[in-house]
């Protein structure tokens, strides 16, 4: 199926394929409850199966590229759009900040072996690769096991959101694809997103002091308009555009964009502004994302992850590495008083990774810097993370005793 002679290499019979696994999945998932799957994961499975390395009933066309695109940035977009400010102020702040920074030691400590021996190309992406965390996994998983407002809960999920932020933003700055980063230019050009992502801020608190504005929107944002979505698609564009003129990764505009609107609206407040958190949520997880995911399935380099010996081996290698760097800087809880059970919970809540490992190993396959199979045993590392960390911690939160506030 093709739209005009201008789109005449345009077709759809992919994309209709990706559709219909993504309404399948999560139907079936539904249908066996019990199942400890998550959609993500099997999305990129079934991409595996139905893409060139299995079945080659789906390749990776312009339509599908295109689209996966755009997921890449709803999803970062809705990653930033969770960040609680608030729960992140005094010491979570800190835990997050610390432990961060000891993921990047640790890092660079267990990489740059594997970098003097040739097992990957480049230590410092593969740390950065290794040090984020799934923050839209590790969320419901305290929230099922009723930990996400408890102490625990909120240091973990402020050393997930600067896990997350901290790794985009490095990955951003190293590895954009615009050559040797330059670190005056660096930090002169944050600057510049800083400062732009401030002056938008700046507008819209005071646009919304404006009552005539004020009651447009309002009245807007209901009807075919859908005003308060379009706006915020606009700041999410505004935002990729300048990341990319300014030589980052568009990744990096996403995720502040999203973390822009958390900053400017209160998600107790989402029902009068007419659902807007929930209607993002269903544009990006309803359409966008999960073409993402089927996509990363659809590319997943499978004869070089099973090209040799060693190369099965190196899955297991980075299932290690996720955990010695994500999880040993859990040991810092011993401070706040939690014991040997909630430090390991946490450990392995913040082991868990998946979209961005996706992400940046698509990235790093594009720079250079990073081999395809190293790509593909570390996306398969981020599949068992989601799979199995997130049981194996609330099987330790049921032993741990409980903490006093």
């Amino acid at each position: 199926m093709t739209f005009g002679a201008e789109a005449a290499d345009v077709t759809f019979d992919g994309l209709l394929v990706v559709m219909i696994i993504a309404v399948v999945i999560p139907l079936a998932l539904g249908l066996f409850p019990r199942l400890p799957l998550p959609g993500s994961v099997v999305e990129i499975m079934a991409g595996i199966l139905i893409g060139p390395a299995v079945l080659g009933w789906v390749s990776q066309d312009r339509a599908i590229a295109v689209l996966a695109k755009l997921g890449v940035a709803f999803l970062l977009f809705l990653a930033g759009l969770e960040l609680d400010f608030d729960a992140l102020r005094g010491r979570p702040l800190q835990f997050g900040l610390i432990g961060f920074a000891g993921s990047i030691g640790l890092g660079l400590l267990v990489t740059t072996p594997l970098g003097l021996t040739d097992v990957i190309i480049d230590p410092l992406l593969v740390t950065i690769i290794l040090c984020a965390t799934s923050l839209g996994i590790v969320m419901p998983v305290l929230k099922d096991a009723n930990q996400l407002s408890t102490r625990l809960g909120t240091l973990v999920i402020a050393s997930c959101s600067v896990a997350e932020f901290g790794a985009i933003v490095l990955l951003s700055m190293f590895f954009s694809g615009a050559g040797t980063p330059n670190p005056l230019q660096t930090v002169g050009k944050l600057v510049i997103l800083g400062l732009a992502v401030i002056v938008i801020a700046i507008v819209a608190a005071r646009a919304g002091h404006w009552d005539r504005l004020h009651e447009v929107v309002g009245r807007l944002q209901d009807t075919s308009a859908q005003i308060r979505i379009r706006i915020a698609v606009l700041a999410l564009l505004a935002l990729l555009v300048l990341s990319q003129e300014l030589k980052f990764d568009a990744i990096l505009g996403a995720f502040m964009a999203g973390a822009l609107l958390s900053a400017l609206t209160d998600p107790e407040r989402d029902e009068e502004l007419g659902g807007f958190r929930h209607k993002l949520d269903g544009i990006g997880f309803g359409f966008f994302i999960p073409v993402f995911f089927v996509a990363t399935g659809i590319a997943f380099p499978l004869d070089a992850l099973f090209s040799d010996a060693s190369a099965v081996l190196r899955i297991p290698l980075f299932v290690i590495l996720l955990l010695i760097v994500r999880g040993v800087p859990a040991i810092l809880l011993r401070r706040d008083g939690f014991d040997r059970p909630h430090m390991i919970a946490a450990g392995l809540l913040q082991a868990t990774s998946l979209s961005f490992i996706v992400v940046a190993t698509e990235i790093g396959v594009a720079v250079g810097e990073l081999r395809r199979v190293n790509a593909a045993s570390l996306v398969a590392a981020g599949m068992i993370s989601v799979l199995i960390f997130p049981m194996l911690a609330l099987t330790f939160l049921r032993r741990s005793t409980p903490v006093t506030p």
